[in-house]
């Protein structure tokens, strides 16, 4: 049995199923080899590849359902797992709603979405530890001030991802991954040490940016924080660097979920139709883009992937739904539903985009007399039923339009309403940062108060 493909496994764990009595049953199985190499201060640190398989398996009876998963895929032990959610699905209380999506949903044809890059499964042990010490090695010699190094490490993946189900649903693809992160330290005239990082992950290999400039943009992170000061609160213009922008689309993204809809534990939640944001904003779910980290032929119920627009020019077009919580709604699934083998389906998203507008990043930038180039944000204050965000940070002060001193220890805060109206400049410069992306933003007016 542990020589059948994902796929077969699948299909072999719901027939057992429901020939022991499942009204219905769902099984995802994931085959995975990760390798990585991890460098620190030009020596190997850590070496690893691993293989790994495993099967999770739902079940639902009269309403009442159960989820088991194992990484042992002999015939006894898949018996067992079946065994195992028949009687804890005995114990569950009924739900109505729980159960598999109506077969018309699921997706019949695969879209060809170039999930799988071959290139990658060809790079040696060497030169998965190359590309780290080169990068580490471009950090470290940026400058004399970088004294440290918390290592670089440059990790691939490939997966196969099936998933079957008894409304005769059956489904696979292959996907492939790989990164480069390094984390260097500055060092401050009395010792102290400010650290920063850098990365790049990506489905291609060749679209990975390079082991050098990942190093030197490490580096330049954390020289930019020597000297850094703390502010005195004040409300100002805050300008998001792309990365940080793509961070808050995906904070508004956890807004639009069907299960806080269904909760009302959003502040979305009785203003789908409304112009809730700037005009200049636009925000999109995607999971069918080409070459994608978050790209996917179908769902974690097999619905096939789609293009959900969250804001269109401002306004909020509607919520991400799974199964579940459409029928909880009266709502229909956008095909939004992510699981893995230890869990049941939820909603999440998949290439989330905050889509770019036509201003030059500098000028955005130009046009601030006095306030905050946000580069970094930590903790989680963040209330999504009133809106009200409030998050560490640091950055770079803004004087008379150009890059000013470092700030640091600050507080960032508003409501997210508010934020998403007040953003009253989008740049042209969108970057990908995994299954994100997102341009230069601007926000009118936040408070930035020291800590």
């Amino acid at each position: 049995m542990s020589d059948l493909t994902p796929l077969a496994i699948a299909q072999r764990l719901v027939e057992k199923a429901r020939a022991a009595g499942a009204d219905e049953a769902d099984a995802m199985a994931i085959r995975s080899t990760d390798s990585e190499a991890t460098v620190r201060l030009q020596e190997v640190e850590k070496v690893i590849e691993a293989s790994s398989r495993g099967v999770g398996l739902r079940v639902i009876v009269g309403g009442r359902q159960a989820l088991v998963s194992t990484s042992d895929l002999g015939e006894t032990a898949l018996d067992e797992s079946v065994a195992k959610a028949m009687a804890l699905a005995e114990l569950a209380e009924p739900d109505e709603h729980a159960g598999l999506p109506d077969p018309a949903d699921q997706m019949r044809t695969a879209a060809e979405l170039q999930l799988y890059d071959e290139s990658i499964e060809a790079i040696s042990g060497k030169e998965r530890i190359a590309r780290a010490m080169a990068c580490e090695q471009a950090a470290l010699a940026v400058d004399d001030r970088i004294t440290n190094s918390d290592g670089a490490t440059f990790a691939t993946r490939l997966a196969e991802v099936a998933l079957a189900d008894s409304n005769g649903f059956a489904g696979s693809y292959v996907g492939s991954s790989v990164s480069l992160a390094v984390e260097v330290m500055a060092e401050e005239e009395d010792g102290r040490l400010k650290n920063d990082y850098w990365q790049t992950s990506e489905r291609q290999l060749h679209r990975l940016a390079d082991a050098e400039s990942v190093g030197r943009e490490a580096a330049a992170r954390a020289l930019r924080q020597l000297g850094a000061s703390k502010r005195a609160t004040i409300r100002v213009p805050v300008v998001w660097e792309p990365r940080l922008a793509a961070g808050f689309a995906g904070v508004v993204a956890r807004a639009c979920s069907g299960e806080a809809f269904f909760r009302r534990s959003t502040f979305l939640a009785e203003l789908q139709g409304e112009a809730v944001a700037s005009s200049l904003v636009t925000i999109v779910d995607d999971s069918t883009l080409s070459g994608r980290l978050g790209s996917r032929p179908f769902d974690g119920e097999g619905i096939g992937s789609r293009r959900n627009v969250l804001f269109q020019e401002g306004v909020f077009e509607g919520f991400l739904f799974d199964t579940y919580n459409a029928r909880r709604t009266g709502k229909s699934s956008t095909g939004s539903a992510t699981r893995s083998v230890t869990s049941l389906p939820q909603v999440g998203n998949g290439n989330l985009t905050l889509e770019a507008g036509e201003r030059d990043p500098a000028s955005i930038i130009g046009e601030v007399e006095d306030g905050l180039y946000l580069t970094t944000l930590m903790g989680f204050g963040i209330n999504f039923t009133t809106g009200d965000f409030s998050r560490g940070a640091a950055g770079l002060w803004i004087r008379n339009g150009e890059l000013a001193e470092p700030v640091t220890e600050i507080n960032v805060s508003g409501n997210m309403r508010e934020m998403l109206s007040s953003i009253d400049a989008v740049g042209s410069d969108v970057e990908w940062f995994g299954g994100a992306a997102a341009p230069t933003i601007r926000m009118s007016e936040l408070t930035v108060s020291g800590t």
